[in-house]
């Protein structure tokens, strides 16, 4: 497989990955852009500090789309952020006749990316994507990765005001579609951002169910 070096990390450089990163570049904002390629580098250290064996390419494309949802055409869809940058990943895969095990690898590693616990448990991509946003956005196992070689990946994809830019990211992109933060991380996001947002109770909604006890 080609492949490019993004500091100590060895990109795809296929005409699947061209043509992913060109739709992303195209379709995101430098932050979401920078942060997917970072996920991907990051994700990709992450694999080969816990010795595992993951496909370049399919974490790659699940890195590049896993933000795709936050984008402003799909703030009244009515679905988790997370499952339209799935389904758009599955459009995308299945026109370049990717098989479909490996399709499916690529949804559920965006479709999780946000529900902890569980994608470590799961194939190397899907576990590979989550690692890789924890790594970019919450700092999880920060000093897992060597300093220089963090420096490297973030000189050619820097984080300039990061942590407020992701906020605002995340808050504009399922504001208009609150009820999808139920169970979920994004509405800490909201419950911080939004004046008035009400979480759901996960206790109300059983106690006022239509069962009778």
């Amino acid at each position: 497989m080609d492949t490019l070096s993004v500091g100590p990390v060895s990109v795809p450089d296929t005409k699947l990955a061209r043509e992913a990163t060109e739709l992303v570049r195209e379709a995101t904002s430098d932050l979401i852009y920078h942060h997917s390629r970072r996920v991907y580098c990051f994700g990709a250290l992450q694999g080969r500090n816990r010795d595992l064996s993951f496909d370049p390419e399919l974490l790659y494309v699940a890195a590049m789309f896993h933000d795709l949802g936050l984008g402003s055409r799909f703030r009244t869809s009515g679905r988790r952020f997370e499952v339209d940058g799935a389904d758009e990943a599955r459009r995308f895969l299945q026109g370049h006749a990717v098989p479909e095990d490996s399709v499916r690898r690529v949804w559920t590693a965006i479709a999780l990316h946000t529900t902890p616990g569980i994608p470590q448990f799961m194939e190397p991509e899907v576990a590979l994507v989550t690692a890789g946003v924890e790594y970019d956005v919450l700092g999880i196992g920060y000093r897992d990765i060597d300093e220089a070689d963090r420096s490297a990946i973030t000189a050619l994809h820097p984080r300039p005001g990061f942590k407020e830019r992701i906020l605002e990211a995340f808050t504009e992109g399922v504001r208009h579609k609150p009820e999808t933060t139920f169970g979920n991380v994004k509405a800490d996001v909201l419950a911080h951002r939004v004046p008035g947002f009400e979480r759901a109770d996960f206790v109300r909604t059983i106690l006022d169910s239509p069962w009778p006890e």
